[in-house]
């Protein structure tokens, strides 16, 4: 398949891993950015992005789960500006909140998965994502499965309407307004929380992955124990994880938070181009450290199994040990930060590094997180950087280690 794009000779390796993942890792179509010093070094795309339909410079798609970073991002932005305090009752802002014996709720538990509601117990209605009032309200007003800040869970669903509507309590626009009006425009990225109908015709739909060989642990506990967590995440979900119902117009079009944003490796790297800088002026450069810093890690009460967030943010980890499937970080350096997407897109930024990264693809692999192809792109970038692993885990940059 054919690869399109510009390539800085210093970073041959990447182009030469995103051939190889056309080549021989299933690749479909997909698209990766690598911005240094705020300049792009690396800006191809290949593949297809449906049948017979090659992949354009222009091609956008679902990102899932790196949709959070841009939530957050939103949220950092009122943060940084003295708007919002990440350390303040989540009732300050949204008084509703408090029911269910959540008034000790912290905005900071809601952005580190610690907010104790990854799931809704009372059965949501079909098109319940497509509804914000309804999914703030459900939420408002009801109980945690953890005492708020006691352990952390991955918020797959819930996250973008609670940091979403602390956004909106805020600062007086919706989330998708606020992301386009302080981040997307202004650094002129096709990125979108909420896809306008006239770009609809350029998105490559979701090919969904191959089925596991071994499920990931969360399936099988929603399988054995129909009132846990993971069985809520997967049953109690308004349709949205129907087949085919995320590549809907009804899905692109909704401001959903979580896992509903369309973009490319251009717009994820661009995103996050201004925190590789310093903040870029969109943070300052003393909150930029509030948002790298590990806010939780260990067991993930959802997952099954280790996870790392900083304050809205997937942190470096090495889990490469577990199963594909439950798979669900990347190996970054440990200054970086940013989020993957359901079945390996991933954006970040490492401020050390002053590097930005995105990478896009329509087939899904198997996980939560990253998987082979964008960890292939990850870790030339850092080996075209002068990085080292040890042991085949996070990498240092030059000087770092002996």
């Amino acid at each position: 398949m054919s690869v399109q794009g510009t390539c800085d000779s210093r970073f041959s390796q990447v182009a030469e891993e995103f051939e190889g993942n056309l080549a021989r890792r299933g690749e479909v179509g997909a698209s990766v950015c690598v911005i240094v010093d705020g300049e792009a070094v690396v800006d191809l795309w290949g593949g297809e992005a449906a049948p017979d339909v090659p992949w354009q410079s222009g091609t956008i798609g679902h990102v899932w789960s790196c949709t959070k970073g841009a939530t957050a991002l939103c949220a950092h932005i009122l943060a940084s500006r003295g708007e919002l305090d990440l350390d303040a009752p989540v009732t300050r802002y949204w008084p509703e909140y408090g029911a269910g014996g959540k008034g000790g709720t912290l905005v900071r538990h809601l952005l580190a998965h610690q907010a104790g509601l990854p799931v809704l117990r009372e059965k949501l209605p079909p098109g319940a994502f497509y509804d914000w009032k309804l999914m703030a309200d459900r939420l408002a007003g009801a109980e945690p499965f953890w005492e708020p800040g006691s352990r952390h869970g991955y918020h797959a669903l819930t996250f973008g309407y609670l940091v979403g509507e602390v956004v909106r309590r805020v600062s007086g626009r919706s989330l998708g307004t606020f992301f386009r009006e302080e981040v997307a425009e202004p650094l002129g990225l096709e990125f979108w929380l909420g896809l306008p109908e006239e770009y609809e015709h350029r998105v490559a739909p979701t090919i969904p992955a191959d089925p596991p060989a071994t499920p990931p642990s969360f399936y099988v506990q929603a399988f054995t124990d129909p009132a846990s967590m993971p069985a809520l995440l997967l049953a109690n979900e308004g349709g949205y994880m129907t087949p085919g119902e995320s590549d809907s117009r009804a899905a692109h079009a909704a401001e959903f938070g979580a896992i509903g944003a369309i973009t490319n490796a251009r717009g994820l790297a661009g995103m996050y181009r201004p925190l590789s800088l310093g903040g870029g002026g969109l943070v300052t450069g003393e909150h930029l450290v509030h948002m790298s810093l590990t806010a939780s890690a260990g067991t993930d009460a959802v997952l099954a199994v280790p996870s790392r967030f900083s304050l809205g943010f997937v942190k470096a980890a090495d889990n490469r040990h577990l199963p594909p499937a439950d798979q669900e970080g990347a190996l970054l350096s440990a200054s970086a930060f940013g989020h993957v997407g359901m079945g390996g897109s991933v954006g970040f930024c490492d401020p050390a590094a002053r590097l930005a990264f995105g990478y896009s693809m329509n087939k899904q692999g198997i996980g939560l997180g990253i998987n082979a192809r964008g960890q292939a792109l990850v870790d030339a970038t850092y080996r075209a950087l002068g990085y080292r692993q040890v042991y085949g885990g996070i990498w240092y940059a030059p000087g770092e280690i002996s």
